[in-house]
């Protein structure tokens, strides 16, 4: 778990997600993503729960934050520091939050609809593709449920 109290690790974190919503505003055209306006109080103050994955060198890789809703989870980020994109982190990320964490709880989730290596790692991971919906104009979003009768994939 990601102690947010710590500043170092608050940091680390408010850096990895502005840069991965970077990234993500530009695959889905859209630069009104909130967390890229967030400041580090602001994410602070979220009351989120926070998950981390580290690097060979001990510094923080990606992360995954949640919060519980009325009978499941809501999550809320998954991100990556481009500098660790394409080695597994998310997956692992996810995975172990389904299997460790979330174990027959209810997942929802939701990415920009462009975002395709979000829409394909949540696919893969055993979520269900729900309606799209449009919260801003200029921007479609895919939703995401992954039941508790779900199957997790075992392989990255």
């Amino acid at each position: 778990m990601l102690d947010l109290a710590d500043d170092a690790t608050a940091v680390a974190v408010h850096r990895i997600g502005r840069a991965a919503y970077a990234v993500e505003a530009e695959l889905i055209g859209f630069g009104g993503i909130p967390a890229l306006g967030e400041s580090l109080a602001q994410m602070r103050a979220r009351g989120l729960s926070w998950v981390g994955a580290v690097g060979a060198g001990g510094e923080l890789a990606g992360f995954l934050a949640w919060e519980e809703t009325g009978g499941g989870i809501g999550i809320d980020r998954l991100c990556v520091d481009p500098a660790w994109f394409r080695r597994g982190i998310a997956s692992r990320l996810l995975r172990h939050a389904l299997t460790e964490l979330f174990a027959g709880l209810d997942v929802t989730v939701s990415t920009g609809a462009a975002n395709q290596p979000a829409v394909a790692l949540y696919t893969r991971m055993g979520f269900t593709r729900g309606p799209d919906f449009s919260p801003a104009p200029g921007l479609t979003m895919a939703s995401f449920r992954f039941g508790s009768a779900s199957g997790i994939p075992t392989e990255p």
